[in-house]
């Protein structure tokens, strides 16, 4: 996987968490996971296709995502509800948006799924075929990862 795919989605990543969370975050070293690996509770993936393929999950607890969405919201926000998956999904939407127009400006040329948010104990995601890359974000709210898996076309 190319660096220049993944520098954009650090860079946003760190920018829009930082902004919407106004809080300082702190990037943990970058490793990459193998093609089976557990989710953390909530996933909220969006696809990628045109000049490369594949997906970034964005990775955190049930408790960071209620945190993240109460901040967010400004208020306490206590249950998993549409609110919560709504507001976990505009960020991941925000994240990916601003990666991907940094991204055309390089020349590269992406299309995206709307974000889907998966939420549960014991999920994994399994792509034989490509590794990802993942990097992980500290914010006062816990940790979110940012899993990276692109692809060139052939």
């Amino acid at each position: 996987m190319r660096v220049e795919y993944i520098n954009p989605f650090v860079e946003s990543a760190y920018t829009v968490l930082k902004e919407v969370l106004n809080t300082n975050v702190n990037r943990g070293e970058l490793f990459l996971k193998s093609t089976s690996m557990p989710v953390l509770g909530v996933a909220a993936v969006v696809g990628l296709a045109g000049d490369v393929e594949g997906r970034v999950l964005f990775d955190m607890s049930k408790e960071t995502a209620l945190k993240v969405a109460s901040t967010m919201n400004g208020e306490e926000l206590t249950t998993m509800d549409e609110l919560v998956k709504a507001t976990i999904t505009e960020l991941a939407n925000m994240i990916t948006a601003q990666a991907v127009t940094k991204l055309h400006d390089l020349g590269f040329r992406f299309d995206l799924t709307p974000p889907a948010i998966f939420t549960g104990d014991n999920m994994e995601v399994t792509d034989p075929e490509v590794e990802a890359l993942i990097v992980p974000m500290e914010v006062e709210q816990g940790k979110v990862e940012i899993n990276v898996a692109i692809r060139e076309r052939r």
